[in-house]
């Protein structure tokens, strides 16, 4: 298998995106999503079994995968993930994809919480089921990052700008959520996922409670509608 690598470049200095990846609070603000249990799976991948070298802002998380942080000047810093090998375990290994794209949305969110919301808290909402994203995604699927949009999707406009893509996946920044974050994803069927799997995870900023359960509300409404449940 081809390695795996995820590379980004995020407009803060090295010492802040180092330590949003060592210190335990930070991680919260990009890892995951909000759910019982966070800050164990947050101590279990980034505190057990983690070695790192502080001087040479390197790490290896459990398992292997490597993390590694360079100067790109101008006060960015190029962040460069390296998946481990596949271990042999065929039980492990079937979820490898599942990992990469993992990776992936976690280091976008990474890059948009220190470039748009340092320190930030954060709301979100997870979606997620069988077969592929819902259709009304399909429209934005010719723009490039960058590029500004305007979309009706769950009962409501949204607007911003194509954070990113890649194959799998698609992440928008969302004005009206506090200059927010909506990351869709998809996996094509597998042995694993024999119908395919489709995930969502929305971002928020600021949003009061009415406003953040409204949303909530309106989002899991329109997923289950379109979404057969994992």
């Amino acid at each position: 298998m081809t390695e795996f690598t995820v590379e980004v470049t995020i407009s803060a200095p090295v010492a802040d995106v180092w330590r949003a990846l060592r210190d335990p609070e930070q991680i919260r603000h990009w890892h995951g999503w909000q759910a019982d249990g966070l800050d164990q799976e947050i101590d279990l991948i980034y505190a057990q079994h983690v070695t790192e070298s502080p001087e040479e802002r390197w790490m290896e998380v459990q398992g292997g995968d490597r993390f590694e942080l360079a100067d790109a000047g101008e006060g960015r810093t190029r962040l460069r993930m390296t998946r481990a090998p596949l271990s042999g375990d065929p039980e492990w290994d079937a979820y490898y994809e599942d990992v990469n794209e993992g990776w992936l949305t976690f280091i976008q969110q990474l890059r948009f919480a220190l470039e748009r919301h340092p320190g930030a808290d954060r709301r979100t909402v997870f979606l997620s089921g069988q077969g592929t994203t819902p259709a009304g995604l399909d429209p934005l699927a010719a723009l490039e990052p960058g590029a500004p949009y305007e979309h009706a999707a769950a009962g409501e406009r949204l607007s911003g700008t194509v954070w990113f893509r890649s194959e799998h996946q698609l992440g928008l920044t969302v004005d009206g959520w506090g200059d927010g974050l909506l990351i869709a994803s998809h996996l094509p069927p597998s042995a694993v996922h024999p119908e395919g799997m489709a995930m969502m995870i929305l971002t928020t900023y600021g949003l009061t409670d009415e406003e953040f359960a409204g949303l909530e509300e309106r989002w899991n409404t329109w997923w289950s509608a379109a979404v057969p449940a994992s």
